[in-house]
């Protein structure tokens, strides 16, 4: 049968099976997360045992490196050690992020709460164990990682992305941090905020696309900053839908001013009809 013969779901299937090499299950991949971010914390009362605490780690091993292999990485077994030999300073720096936002959120009531009801924390979580696999080279994975959080939360943070301690997002929807942003300790960030690129060239992919922000800034909602050399200097408050394309000096405190005009029905005799 030649190619003329051929039905389009034939050449299709052909084309799709030439191209494919080992599959990573994303559905496997997002499983894992989620058992491993429980195991992480004890949060299930079956980790509370020692000995079903370790042996629940050598299987987040073996599966962490299947995924590996999955994606043809070949020194899978070395890596997935050095990853867990990481795993208490991840925790700790973790530790940090969740005291943050027990410490600054009024509404954070306790530990607990924070670990099963802040979508903010989850995706702190995820990006720090992607990031750590993305700095050892680890292909694909850490975006599936990164992609499963931010499906699950709305916020957006690429595992390249170097962010410092004490990290804090509160609400958190909508939020975009880019590959190449910087992030310094005792950052406050809010839903809506993108830390993005002034241009998506694919020839600028190697250049720093992403701003810098300094230690102990605040990022109040909506607000979008945009540019590789644009720095928010460090103790920074960035108000609420503010757009910020160039550097600004430490200390600053950067607000959008607008008008918002208050009458009485009465007194306002043009009546605005707001139906759509």
């Amino acid at each position: 049968m030649n190619v003329k013969e051929k039905s389009s779901l034939e050449l299709l299937f052909q084309h799709n099976l030439s191209e494919r090499c080992s599959v990573l299950q994303k559905k496997k991949v997002e499983f894992w997360i989620e058992s491993f971010v429980d195991w992480l914390f004890c949060i299930e009362q079956e980790y509370v045992d020692f000995e079903r605490f370790v042996q629940k780690q050598s299987a987040f091993q073996e599966e962490l490196s299947a995924f590996l292999v999955q994606v043809n990485v070949s020194e899978a077994e070395v890596l997935v050690q050095s990853f867990f030999d990481d795993l208490y300073a991840i925790h700790q720096v973790l530790l940090s992020d969740l005291n943050a936002i027990l410490e600054f959120d009024p509404a954070a009531k306790s530990r607990m709460e924070v670990l099963l009801a802040y979508p903010g924390f989850f995706s702190i979580i995820v990006y720090r164990i992607a990031h750590n696999l993305w700095v050892k080279n680890v292909p694909i994975l850490p975006r599936v990682l990164s992609e499963y959080a931010h499906s699950k939360t709305g916020i957006d943070i690429h595992p390249a992305a170097t962010i410092g301690e004490r990290f804090f997002i509160d609400h958190g929807t909508g939020i975009v941090i880019g590959e190449t942003a910087i992030i310094g300790n005792n950052v406050k960030i809010y839903q809506g905020v993108t830390l993005g690129a002034l241009s998506v060239s694919k020839d600028k992919a190697e250049e720093k696309r992403h701003p810098t922000i300094e230690d102990n800034v605040i990022v109040y909602a909506n607000a979008t900053i945009l540019g590789g050399k644009t720095i928010i200097g460090r103790g920074s408050v960035i108000g609420g839908n503010v757009w910020i394309t160039e550097s600004v000096p430490a200390q600053s405190l950067v607000f959008h001013k607008s008008e918002i005009i208050i009458k009485t029905k009465i007194d306002y005799h043009n009546v605005i009809d707001f139906s759509i």
